[in-house]
């Protein structure tokens, strides 16, 4: 019997994360079930079963390849394409309320809650690392209530729908200006 290769093996991995984020997102976690996620990837129960033990364990797969566009600088330029990119994101994916799904799911997982703790925390630690020098001193509080707000952005487009990023951009700047 020939070898699968490690490419094929991380391709049928990925198809089932794709498979898992697109219902969890259209369906929410609590509304999609494993054989959901057979019928989406196309792929039999045995092969989810190989890479997964667990819904759980998709979920955790899902939310640890969440990866977040931060602006480069803290510009209002920068910071308003930043809010554009999250507010395509929630049109085109449905990224919001897959965001608002796992804020949920890891209010009662500690792995899911670990997991999103941690890139709650690199993702302050990448904008305190964009504060300017004059506020250095300040850098962890900005960072604190830039992260807050963007989430709550991200929470306003899973809600109420496509929302203007303008006011968010124009908050965020009086928060980075002080």
């Amino acid at each position: 019997m020939p070898k699968v290769s490690q490419a094929h093996l991380d391709a049928r991995r990925q198809q089932i994360v794709d498979a898992a984020r697109a219902r969890f997102a259209s369906h929410g976690f609590a509304r999609t079930s494993m054989a959901d996620i057979v019928t989406e990837s196309g792929l039999s129960n045995g092969a989810i079963y190989r890479y997964f033990t667990s819904k759980d364990e998709i979920v955790v797969a899902v939310c640890e390849q969440a990866s977040e566009a931060l602006p480069k600088a803290l510009t209002a330029e920068a910071v308003d394409g930043f809010l554009e990119h999250v507010r395509t994101l929630a049109r085109e994916t449905d990224h919001a309320r897959l965001v608002a799904q796992i804020y949920a799911e890891a209010a009662v997982s500690p792995p899911l809650a670990a997991v999103v703790q941690q890139q709650l925390s690199a993702m302050r630690a990448a904008i305190a690392e964009l504060v300017p020098s004059r506020q250095r001193r300040d850098a962890g509080q900005i960072a604190e209530a830039f992260v807050a707000l963007c989430s709550s952005y991200s929470q306003q487009l899973a809600i109420r729908g496509d929302l203007d990023p303008a006011p968010y951009t124009a908050a965020l700047m009086a928060i980075i200006k002080g």
